[in-house]
């Protein structure tokens, strides 16, 4: 005879719980490890030396006997940064970060406040590197604040760099441009002028004009900077710029110009043996999309195999590698290998709502800090109100006076937005209702509307069975290819659903895929995590703003509010 023993489900809490416990008790035996004579009487350049010869936990030790060294807070953080520098050179950021933070904080009780400001800056870059964005963004404005308070313009220069990249990262590409305009200015009376730095900066301006997809721009600040590469050599410098012309030259469609670019930036990397990660993803990206306008899809895909080659699992957060994922979707899909093409698809759909989130994040973290620099220029203005009282006043009440008219205009808003979604949710309940009602008559043998015209009631049964089938979620979808399927021409076509359905083809195709996303959004959680663009894409449209535009039109609200609401309901 077989027993079976019926196991009962764990809480949550109880595992959580447990954790914690574990955790704290090892934590407390660490502490409580006796630190022997050996270490107790090694210097604190002895012990950070052991510590970058160690792992994470057998560090431990040292790092406690580093700690109960006493009245020694400058040479802690001197060893702390050095320990830190060590693990930041070999690519370790997560370790560097982590004992950057610890010299930052030795750095304070020892008031070392110049030394303070270059930490912030190493820890920035830490986090940087390591695509932590809002942990970034804190660090090198606790940088700025001790950079504009000591009057240092190189480190002023350094963090506004850091706070640019993160600002294009989150595609806040008119404050990340005005930054990096800022700091240009303040370079040409500073000792980077002409210099590694001013290359750099020059660099990130560059990549915010592709961005803006304002190319003449892009290819006159490249210019610039590749006169100052070869006075100082600065390769990695001339392969980055040099990528930027190809790229605008591709996104000009002259291939061959691009090639001629690209194929510039290849030597001279493979000449010099330049390694630099950042800078091989973008030429191999450009590469493969200049191969793959040209139909050399198997060449696209050998250039991103040695793109996505160099990765480790922390690059996964790089938004190139987003981009090359679908890529390689689309060079797989171009040569019929749909199970590739669908491996790749789905990577960039789980990696863009990864990002989104993060992004999200890291955008309320800007918005909140430039929420208080506008606070602080309303403070300057009261300030002044001795000197000028009458104007002070005035524009006092004019900001007292905009900001209750945006409040009362948000309030509105919002409350016709809410009045719109009720009657939205009531509009798709009644809908779900039909559609039941209709499923039992149809099973219970009502008889369908008999149409005279036999050729016209064919049209209208291939069109519905279209429709259950979803084929109007597919991006191919359109009056030809519809006409095909329902064997007809397209002129007939037309004239049939402007008729039957009382609408143009497009806005039949249309409210069918927003029809779709209403109820697909209210009923699958899932659906509602992905990014609006990987919404828009999964509909069959080419792009979140084509989506948008159409959501809007149709229900009155913009698809994250609806969303938002939808989450409220739980």
């Amino acid at each position: 005879m077989i027993f079976r023993i019926r196991l009962l489900p764990i809480p949550p809490f109880f595992l959580i719980g447990l954790s914690v416990f574990v955790t704290m008790a090892i934590y407390a035996q660490t502490e409580n490890k006796q630190i022997s004579d050996s270490l107790i009487n090694k210097s604190s350049k002895e012990l950070g030396e052991s510590i970058k010869k160690s792992s994470p936990e057998e560090a431990k030790v040292y790092e406690i006997a580093l700690s109960n060294l006493k009245n020694q807070d400058s040479a802690k953080t001197n060893e702390y940064y050095y320990i830190a520098l060590s693990f930041y050179n070999t690519g370790k950021y997560e370790r560097s970060a982590y004992y950057f933070d610890h010299a930052a904080k030795a750095a304070k009780k020892a008031n070392y406040d110049q030394f303070l400001s270059v930490i912030y800056l190493k820890l920035g870059n830490s986090y940087l590197k390591d695509w932590k964005n809002q942990k970034a963004l804190d660090s090198y404005y606790s940088a700025l604040k001790i950079a504009q308070k000591n009057g240092n313009v190189k480190h002023e220069i350094v963090a506004n760099s850091g706070i640019t990249m993160i600002r294009r990262r989150m595609k806040q590409l008119d404050k990340a441009l005005e930054v990096c305009k800022h700091s240009l200015k303040l370079t040409e009376n500073s000792s980077f002028k002409n210099g590694k730095n001013h290359v750099n900066l020059i660099t990130i301006i560059s990549e915010i004009y592709l961005d803006q997809k304002k190319y003449d721009s892009v290819l006159y600040y490249a210019d610039i900077g590749m006169r100052l590469t070869d006075p100082i050599a600065y390769h990695i410098g001339a392969i980055d710029l040099n990528t930027k012309k190809g790229a605008v030259f591709y996104y000009r469609n002259n291939i061959p110009k691009a090639f001629e670019y690209l194929h510039l930036a290849e030597n001279i990397m493979l000449t010099h043996n330049i390694k630099d990660k950042k800078s091989i993803m973008n030429l191999q990206y450009f590469l493969a999309r200049c191969y793959y306008k040209q139909g050399a899809y198997k060449k696209a895909i050998t250039s991103l195999d040695s793109l996505l080659g160099l990765l480790e699992e922390k690059d996964s957060r790089n938004n190139r590698v987003l981009q090359a994922y679908r890529l390689l979707a689309d060079c797989n899909d171009a040569i019929g290998n749909e199970r590739e093409s669908k491996y790749w698809l789905n990577k960039h759909t789980v990696l863009q709502a990864k990002f989104q989130d993060e992004k999200d994040k890291t955008v309320n973290k800007i918005y909140n800090k430039d929420t208080r620099e506008l606070g602080e220029t309303i403070k300057k203005l009261e300030s002044k109100q001795q000197k000028e009282v009458k104007y002070s006043i005035i524009v006092v009440l004019a900001l007292l006076i905009s900001l209750f008219m945006i409040g009362g205009l948000f309030y509105k808003k919002q409350k016709i937005n809410k009045t719109t979604f009720d009657n939205l949710m009531m509009k798709i309940s009644n809908l779900e209702s039909e559609r039941k009602t209709e499923t039992i008559e149809s099973k219970g043998g009502t008889k369908e509307v008999v149409i005279d015209n036999e050729k016209i009631n064919n049209v209208l049964k291939r069109l519905n069975r279209l429709e259950k089938q979803g084929y109007f979620l597919k991006s191919e979808c359109s009056l030809s290819t519809m006409a095909k399927k329902v064997k007809t021409n397209t002129t007939y076509l037309s004239k049939i659903i402007k008729t039957h359905k009382e609408k143009s083809f497009n806005d039949y195709i249309n409210d069918l895929r927003i029809e779709y996303a209403l109820k697909k959004l209210k009923n699958d959680k899932k659906f509602r995590s992905f990014s609006i663009k990987s919404i828009a894409l999964e509909i069959g449209y080419k792009s979140d703003n084509s989506f948008t535009k159409h959501f809007k039109s149709k229900t009155g609200l913009n698809p994250s509010y609806y969303i938002k609401e939808i989450e409220k309901l739980g």
